[in-house]
């Protein structure tokens, strides 16, 4: 939880949690500095996707306005360092999986999209 922070406008809910008191916290200040940034949400514990290692739990929902458009990041996998060869083996197979799963559902003309990132810098790169 993100405690004596300013005013969390962007998020879907009062506090933010993160995992990480780093990457997942300059993450969420990040996301509520940025204007193009519209809403996001840190996925709770729930939010599981199936893979045949394990559920693995994404990080973030991320609505971001470009051009006047609106578009989805569904999940943002947010990682300290963007070296496949850093995670654990496990941690990094089930990302991969939920990749793939992710990438099956993107269809239709505003596709949700799923992407790692380090930073919100990073992540607008893909827009």
């Amino acid at each position: 939880m993100l405690p004596g922070c300013p005013d969390w406008q962007k998020s879907v809910y009062q506090y933010v949690v993160y995992d990480s008191a780093g990457v997942e916290k300059r993450f969420a200040e990040d996301l509520e500095a940025n204007e193009a940034v519209k809403v996001y949400a840190k996925l709770p514990p729930w939010f599981k996707v199936p893979t045949p290692l394990g559920t693995y739990n994404p990080d973030w929902a991320v609505l971001v306005e470009d051009d006047g458009q609106e578009k989805l990041y569904f999940v943002v996998e947010t990682k300290g360092s963007g070296w496949w060869d850093d995670l654990r083996h496990k941690e990094g197979a089930k990302i991969k999986c939920g990749e793939r799963h992710f990438a099956v559902l993107a269809e239709g003309d505003a596709p949700a999209r799923y992407i790692k990132s380090t930073s919100v810098e990073d992540m607008l790169k893909h827009i």
